[in-house]
Order: structure tokens, then sequence, then C-alpha cells
């Protein structure tokens, strides 16, 4: 029996052998050379009868008079069937439709309207806005005088001036000796000069340890936080 030695050792078979093959399924012999000009299909009789034109049925037109069986002719209703066939009585409340016009009384038809019905059914006067081509003068509107309250007359009252007041200042005034001999402290000429703006981690450090950071001493607490947790300490 060869090893598995024996069998990688093996040449590996040519497969070039058949140049012509025009599919990766033939290796042992070359496909048949073809006769026809076309390719023959054969339908399945699924395929075939899907093929088939479909029967148009003409729809039969039923005559409108049928005859009446003879169980239907001597058939007696029940019951039940003879009061379905009753039909609806109309609702206890009721009545009949009324006319489309109704007759007037003899009062109203003597009466007299009032100055303030007169004064409703005049239509109302819209103020016409411009670039219309109608213009209507407004109505004038009667402003009826009533007494305004003790609030009301405070808040309409303009306030007053301060007492301390002296009015606006002038856009120029002088400006003073001692203004104008005074001379800028060292502290002043440092805060007038402008910031100097350097780019990010221009000029930093990241290994210098500051002396606050080196004279500092821990706290119970962060010395508590520093030890390993009792659970995680393998005791000997």
């Amino acid at each position: 029996m060869a090893t598995l030695t024996q069998n990688l050792a093996q040449p590996k078979p040519n497969q070039l052998r058949y140049p012509d093959r025009r599919s990766v399924y033939w290796l042992d012999q070359l496909p048949p050379e073809k006769t026809g000009s076309t390719t023959k299909s054969e339908l399945t009789p699924r395929w075939s009868e899907l093929c088939r034109s479909k029967k148009f049925y003409t729809q039969v037109t039923l005559s409108p008079i049928w005859e009446v069986s003879e169980s239907a002719l001597r058939a007696v209703p029940s019951d039940r069937l003879c009061n379905l066939a009753q039909p609806r009585a109309p609702a206890a409340g009721w009545q009949r439709e009324r006319p489309l016009l109704a007759r007037l009384n003899r009062m109203t038809q003597t009466a007299v309207a009032t100055s303030r019905i007169c004064q409703l059914s005049q239509p109302k006067r819209r103020p016409v806005l411009e670039g219309s081509g109608q213009q209507s003068k407004p109505a004038p509107l009667t402003h009826v005088p009533c007494k305004a309250s003790a609030h009301i007359e405070l808040l309409a009252t303009p306030k007053h001036d301060h007492p301390k007041f002296e009015g606006q200042r002038s856009e120029c005034w002088p400006v003073s000796r001692v203004a104008r001999n005074c001379v800028a402290s060292q502290r002043l000429l440092e805060l007038s000069d402008p910031k100097e703006r350097k780019a990010l981690f221009e000029g930093y450090d990241p290994y210098v340890v500051s002396r606050a950071a080196r004279s500092a001493s821990p706290s119970p607490r962060i010395q508590q936080l520093c030890l390993p947790l009792p659970r995680k300490c393998i005791s000997n």
C-alpha cells in the first residue's frame, strides 16, 4: 500500500491534453461533434400543457323569466316568515315631513321691525385696501367716553428726570494735566503687551515633573486605594 509520501511524490496529471475542451467537465474525452444546425429540446408534459392557449368560455345569458318548481308553489309560509314580511312600523315620535313653504300667521305678517333690528340688518362696512378699484370711506367710529382708573392715569403720566441728572455729555471733553503727565508703570506695560499664543504642545515636555509633585505626600486614603484587594492576596 502506497504511503502518503509516495502519493504526494507522484506527478500531477496533465490537464492540457485536450486543448479544445470547452468545459471543465470534459476531462477524459473530447465532446461529441454536433451534426444538427440547432439544439433540440424536449418539452415535458407540464410545459406542453402550459403552452396551450386558454379557452374562453362565453357567458350564457339566462332568461329573466324562470319556472317555479312545484314544491315552491305548494309551500306554506311559517309564522316567522309572515312576521318578517310585515313592513316596519315608524318610530313612536316620528312626524310627517313639514311642507316646503310654511304658512305665516297674521302676527308675523303685520309685525313692525324695531330700530335695533334695522341696525343689525345693515351690512358691515369694511375698509378697502390700497390699490383696489373701489375706495370707500370707512364708517366713523364713535368713542364712548369712560372714566379712567387711577392706576391707568398713573401709568399714562410720563416719567421725570432724576434730580442729579446733568444732561447729555459732550462728545469732546478736555484731558486733565495729571493724565497727560502720567507715566505708566512696569506692570501696566506688561499688561498692555499682547498675549503670546503658541501652537499645540509647543515647548511641552511630558517627562518634566513639577516641584509640587515631587514634594507631595499621599493621603491615607490614597495609600489605602493603592493596596491590592484582600481577596486577591495569596496567604502563605
